[in-house]
């Protein structure tokens, strides 16, 4: 060993001699390399006269190799550890045993929630593990039937399998085929309708169409007329929102509005006394300062979020005010939000909502947040757009809007017959005869939840409240003198039925039951354009408002569908009015929004009532914190859960995909296991934020 090393040593290489760290594992090698590849490829392919040449080059060859599997041993390393993490995970997920239907009966203790919603979830859930029970039976007996060599005894188990086949070809297979018909006609009357909005959208890219104001605003430099500003009436509601109320109120404190011409409501209607207590004395130190701002509270939550605005704006002042500006508790709008959106009102007289679009603060944070981001860009950016320009009508948002007062009386005001007082507010003023205007360049920083337990309360209430709304404003619409017969159609075919009620029935109905059925039922069967390319190309649609979430297509195609239950149970609730339909959880916030938005108000130029954020009064926050102590201690601490219907359609698409393989269906097997390991790790709880 010792002459070979000295033999090397005293070579005198051309290449110079590189010292390359690595992580992983933790010590260096030395690598003698050539100048070019070329060099060791000519010195490998070079004939036996230059044999000291060649084996130089052999050593050099030897070492790059071994450099290389040390980097390989690095990466898959790190690729143990990830999924060592992630079977960590799983462990302590299974090893907790807290699953979704603990909290969910609880929360329907508290709320007072009818029993039949419980029973309906009972029910779904049991269709589910029948299906699965089923799929798993089918899979054995397809196994056994593929492996006819096993001894079954004298044809008994020849005549078993004819007679399912029988049976499956006489009973099963029609019904299931005529489901899946149905099913995918729906799916492309949807897919129609994505892609006629995404061609409205490309028209008015085209044209570069913008909504315009009626009349120009008027050159101040000039001293030629005089600038417009109305009395606007500003509100926030909020409940319980300790981690944003700070810069929710500071961001709409300095909105650049004449002080006399703008009063801000805090809406609180917080529960609990330490958030109470923090709002107030934040609303009492603004006020100081300057600001014309109102604390109000209601002891009594009733109606929500309806009954919070309706109490609002039944207070005597506001008939002094032509505009009233909504901004829930996480959203921070510009200095220059109200200059971008009053406006328009000025000489139209018929506009009765102006609506800007979201931009996330925390779009980034996780992969949740990343597909959340994905599906809002393509509803601000097509949907809304799209609407707005071509029917003056869309849904309105809940927030980051300007109503004209005198448009919300005319329609009746808040009501609390829904979850979603926004989209009711907006179809009874489209029925009378008010316009729209949604403005895509003006936008109102919030958040995202970030995890799936907020996200997916949030998509319950956003998907059962508008099957709610169908069924009470349905009459309303039929009768409606003020709008047409083509804005009827719209309303009834389009904006419910088909958006809200057929989307979320065919996802879960074509791609979480049919697809895995027929691979058991093969003489009812899906074909490959059903099941990747029309899919593909609806989610390549979705994505183009957001091009740099092009990374994420798969995982986004496969989230959706995974969402599918959630939105088909909401939407199943709220069109039979059960108990579930009306739960109202307000959507759990992290207070990231905060830092990139008060940095951004410390760089902007100052305005009068600009400050910094201040320090709540300690002294009374403690006095506040002992005597809620008790009350302290009986929550639960939060933590991940397990999503037992999201676990028991993993093992059905699973299932489904072994059954796949047998009979070398290869779309079809590529869809159910990726599918199914989507299901997978949405069931425990393995997408979005993670609680240690």
């Amino acid at each position: 060993m010792a002459p070979s090393l000295w033999w090397w040593s005293e070579e005198k290489p051309r290449a110079t001699p590189v010292v390359v760290k690595m992580s992983n594992p933790n010590y260096s090698v030395v690598e003698l390399s050539s100048p070019e590849e070329e060099d060791e490829l000519a010195a490998i392919s070079s004939p036996p006269a230059s044999r000291r040449l060649r084996g130089k080059n052999a050593k050099q060859l030897t070492w790059v190799l071994l450099l290389r599997a040390h980097r390989a041993a690095g990466c898959l390393s790190s690729l143990a550890a990830a999924v060592s993490a992630v079977a960590g995970a799983v462990r302590r997920r299974v090893a907790a045993g807290k699953t979704d239907a603990a909290d969910e009966e609880q929360e329907e203790r508290e709320a007072r929630v009818p029993p039949q919603s419980r029973g309906l979830r009972a029910r779904f859930y049991s269709c589910i593990r029948f299906f699965l029970f089923l799929s798993l039976a089918l899979l054995a007996f397809e196994v056994a039937a593929h492996y006819q060599s096993w001894s079954f005894g004298y044809g008994v188990f020849d005549w078993v399998y004819s007679a399912w086949v029988g049976i499956r070809v006489q009973y099963l297979a029609p019904p299931l085929q005529l489901l899946a018909n149905v099913c995918v006609v729906l799916f492309l009357i949807q897919s129609a309708d994505r892609l006629v909005l995404c061609l409205g959208c490309f028209w008015i890219k085209l044209r570069k169409i913008k909504p315009m104001l009626k009349v120009q605003p008027p050159d101040l430099e000039s001293g030629d007329g005089k600038a417009y500003f109305p009395m606007v009436l500003v509100q926030i509601p909020m409940c319980n929102e300790k981690e944003v109320y700070q810069q929710s109120i500071a961001a709409v404190c300095n909105l650049d509005w004449p002080r006399n011409k703008m009063l801000i409501q805090v809406l609180d209607d917080s529960d609990d006394p330490l958030a109470r207590v923090l709002i107030e004395e934040e609303v009492a130190k603004w006020k100081n300062d300057g600001a014309n701002i109102l604390y109000r509270h209601r002891e009594i939550r009733e109606g929500y979020k309806a009954g919070n605005l309706k109490s609002a704006m039944s207070c005597s002042y506001v008939r002094d005010y032509e505009f009233v500006a909504i901004f829930d508790a996480d959203f921070q709008p510009t200095p220059d939000f109200l200059k971008k959106t009053v406006p328009y009102f000025e000489g139209n007289e018929e506009l009765g909502l102006v609506q800007a679009r979201w931009s996330f603060v925390n779009k980034d944070e996780n992969l949740l947040t990343r597909l959340q981001n994905i599906n809002l860009c393509f509803h601000f950016e097509v949907e809304q757009q799209v609407n707005g320009i071509f029917l003056n009508f869309f849904g309105f948002n809940g927030t980051a809007g300007v109503w004209r007062i005198k448009a919300l009386e005319e329609s009746g005001g808040w009501m609390e017959r829904t979850t979603v007082e926004d989209m009711d507010i907006a179809v009874r003023a489209h029925l009378c005869g008010w316009k729209f205007i949604f403005l895509n360049d003006v936008e109102c920083q919030c958040e995202l939840p970030e995890s799936y337990e907020a996200y997916r309360k949030q998509q319950h209430r956003w998907h059962s409240g508008p099957m709610q709304l169908f069924r009470l404003c349905l009459p309303e619409i039929i009768n409606a003198k003020q709008i047409g017969f083509w804005k009827k159609s719209n309303l009834v075919l389009l904006f419910f039925l088909l958006r809200k009620l057929i989307l979320p029935f065919y996802s879960f109905t074509l791609f979480c039951i049919i697809l895995p059925m027929t691979m058991f039922v093969p003489e009812a069967e899906l074909p490959p354009w059903v099941v990747c390319f029309v899919p593909a190309t609806m989610s390549f649609l979705n994505i183009l408002p957001s091009p740099k979430s092009f990374p994420f297509i798969v995982p986004y195609l496969l989230f959706e569908n995974t969402m599918s239950v959630t939105k088909f149970t909401a939407m199943v609730s709220g069109l039979f009015q059960l108990g579930s339909a009306y739960e109202w959880v307000v959507t759990k916030k992290s207070g990231r929004s905060s830092e990139g938005d008060l940095l951004s108000l410390v760089e902007k130029e100052k305005l009068p009532l600009q400050r910094h954020l201040s320090v709540p009064n300690l002294d009374h926050v403690n006095a506040v914190k002992d005597s809620s102590l008790p009350q302290l201690h009986d929550r639960k601490k939060k933590h991940n859960k397990i999503y037992r219907k999201e676990l028991a359609l993993a093992l059905l698409l699973l299932t489904a995909a072994a059954r796949s393989l047998l009979s070398a269906q290869g779309i079809h097997f590529y869809f159910l296991l990726f599918q199914g390991i989507s299901f997978l790790l949405v069931g425990l709880d393995l997408i979005g934020e993670q609680i240690e």
